[in-house]
């Protein structure tokens, strides 16, 4: 060995290491879990959540009767359950297994259970191994034990509120129940929406404290309210008196001044406010007036601050049908032209068979919620397959509306009718009939019993309107007395998830006159996409001898789809076989000599908005002047 010449350094002093903090963003496989499992409950009832993780309870479901929804929340929040099944090794499951540990702790104390045990193990690892023989999982047995119960509650100034026995069984918790962090929660939510329906527009809440004790095995709950007063509504006070007066809102609001304050109501003015589609934003907020002295109620004002929404718009639409043909039509409106929510519209259409231009006023919530007074005047000309029709009309109504933000069970209008047209029949062997000139006064009246979910898609329920139209017309020095009646009736029903049953009837009659004395364009005909598809518009019916619809006196039709929806386009796009029938007689009943039967297929598009229709169909005992395939297109459903 070659000699060392450096000196062993005997006096050596080495300086001391400061100790290092324990790092918790490492962790480590605990590996006792796996070689040392804990011992598992006796008779355990399993749960299997996924093929790492397992839920063991007591065999006894009195010990723990919420645990069906106790493991599905579970499996939601659980930092194992999404663990990939391609990176489950023993070192990932046991750091997940503290985590989920954690967690159960955490909901068992939720659902009170103060003093449960939970055990966890990590199985398919064998002491002295690296890696597991077996597919690991985690298994954590659960001991609830005891459950607590409410204590003492605490409800604060609730008592002060002139409604304290109705506010307090709002609040549904009671000393002795089931102690529960959920209940308390939904309860508190309960309890504001009370306060807000029984005239406590300025109550407060504040949260909630639970002092849990666990040698009584109770927890006292806290929650201090303040109820501040009770409220009757006062008036209703405009951002823009101008635009949107307060006398105006107040007319559609469902509360009238001195009504006790409901909060469900206010929310009710904000969304009738919004559906005017004159406002692109809107706020209310209570204020006190008067405050209330004993035994009688403060005043409450509502102040409605709103921005104005784009009032003109400019709008069109083209549609295509076999036997109609292509129909343009367009508008320009202003929705607030004459405050408060005075529209004028200006409209045309442009088309194959029909030309319009017509200029309409119109006066929403007037008088009331959705009544809306409507004057029409227009001038057109139709060249259809049964007439030719030169036309000027003046039309009044007054309805009350369904609307897609306020669907009402019962709808109904009343009118006024002038309407002086000259027609005439198409021509004979190619010669043109002479015009003849008819003028018509009526009162027509319509009412619509509707129960379905949906205005422009329903799924279930059904809908039953009635028109009826006393008229009077002149023509050829001859004047003549008849009602214009009309039944129409459809039904609605789901039968599955994917399938919905539509089917449709409907039923006119004109009693009073002979067919000669009523205008063509106000007698009954039948065709179309609106009625029986797979003809043309108009074409079933009597017909003279050229072979001309002349329309008739009575008309029943009937209608049967499945609206079947399909997986493409994200469930947009439905399916829908059917098959139309209707008839049309010169009588006032109906005869059924000819029935015509109409079969297709139809695609429906869900927008969002409505859904886009495009249907295929063919007669199955056709005319001899009926085509083959009829197409028809537009927005909404055929009924």
């Amino acid at each position: 060995m070659p000699a060392i010449d450096v000196p062993w350094p005997d006096d050596l002093e080495l300086p001391q290491l400061a100790p290092l903090e324990p790092d918790d963003s490492v962790q480590f496989a605990d590996m006792e879990d796996a070689a040392n499992p804990a011992p598992a409950l006796a008779d355990a009832d399993v749960v299997r959540i996924t093929d790492e993780l397992v839920l063991a309870f007591p065999p006894d479901d009195a010990s723990f009767p919420e645990r069906a929804e106790f493991t599905e929340r579970f499996e939601a929040l659980s930092t194992i359950a999404d663990l990939d099944s391609d990176d489950d090794n023993v070192a990932q499951l046991a750091a997940r297994a503290k985590a989920d540990q954690g967690l159960l702790d955490t909901m068992l104390r939720v659902y009170g259970y103060y003093d449960a045990q939970v055990t966890r193990s990590v199985g398919g690892v064998q002491a002295g191994e690296i890696s597991a023989s077996t597919r690991p999982e985690v298994r954590f047995d659960i001991t609830p034990g005891q459950r607590y119960r409410f204590g003492a509650i605490d409800l604060g100034a609730l008592a002060t509120a002139r409604d304290a026995d109705a506010l307090r069984r709002a609040f549904e918790i009671q000393p002795g129940d089931p102690l529960s962090s959920d209940a308390i929660l939904a309860e508190q939510f309960n309890l504001d929406r009370a306060l807000g329906e029984f005239g406590y527009p300025f109550a407060a809440i504040d949260e909630p404290a639970l002092l849990v004790d666990h040698a009584r095995t109770e927890g006292d709950l806290t929650m201090p309210v303040s109820p501040n007063g009770k409220y009757v509504f006062g008036e209703v006070v405009s951002s823009l008196p101008r635009f949107l007066s307060g006398k105006h809102l107040a007319t559609i609001a469902r509360f009238d001044p001195g009504d006790v304050y409901q909060r469900s109501l206010e929310y009710d003015l904000r969304r009738a406010i919004v559906s005017t589609g004159l406002v692109s934003s809107v706020s209310i907020k209570p204020r006190a007036v008067t405050p209330p002295q004993g035994d009688r109620p403060g005043t409450v004002a509502l102040d409605v601050e709103m921005t104005r929404a784009k009032l003109r718009t400019i709008a069109g639409s083209i549609g295509y049908g076999t036997g109609e043909g292509v129909r343009i039509e367009g508008s320009w409106e202003h929705r607030n032209l004459f405050p408060p929510e005075g529209m004028l519209r200006v409209r045309g259409i442009a088309g194959t068979q029909e030309q319009l231009f017509g200029v309409t006023f119109r006066k929403n919530n007037l008088g009331g919620r959705d009544k809306v007074l409507t004057v029409d005047a227009f001038a057109s000309t139709i060249d259809s397959q049964a007439f030719d029709a030169r036309t000027v009309s003046l039309i009044g109504t007054y309805e009350r509306l369904s609307t897609l933000l306020f669907q009402k069970p019962l709808s109904w209008s009343a009118g006024l009718e002038a309407v002086a047209t000259q027609e005439r029949p198409q021509p004979v062997n190619g010669v043109a009939q002479p015009l003849q000139t008819f003028f018509v006064g009526a009162l027509p009246l319509y009412a619509l019993l509707d129960t379905t979910d949906s205005l422009l898609d329903p799924k279930k329920g059904f809908r039953a309107g009635t028109r009826l139209s006393p008229e009077v017309s002149r023509t050829n020095r001859m004047q003549s007395f008849y009602l214009r009646g009309q039944f129409d009736g459809s039904y609605y029903q789901q039968v599955t998830d994917k399938v919905v049953v539509a089917g449709r009837v409907r039923f006119g009659a004109i009693p009073g006159t002979a067919l000669a004395n009523i205008a063509p364009s106000r007698r009954l005909y039948s065709g179309g996409g609106g009625s029986v598809r797979g003809y043309g518009y108009q074409a079933i019916g009597p017909r003279d001898a050229a072979g001309n619809p002349t329309g008739g006196r009575s008309l029943l039709e009937g209608a049967i789809e499945a609206r079947v929806a399909t997986g493409y386009f994200d469930g947009a796009l439905s399916v829908v076989p059917f098959l139309d029938a209707g008839t049309v007689s010169q009588s006032v009943l109906p005869e059924f000599d000819t029935v015509r039967f109409g079969a297709g297929v139809g695609l429906r598009y869900n927008t969002g908005f409505g859904p886009l229709r495009f249907d295929l169909a063919t007669p199955i005992n056709p005319g001899p002047t009926d085509s083959r395939i009829a197409v028809y297109v537009s927005l909404g459903q055929a009924f």
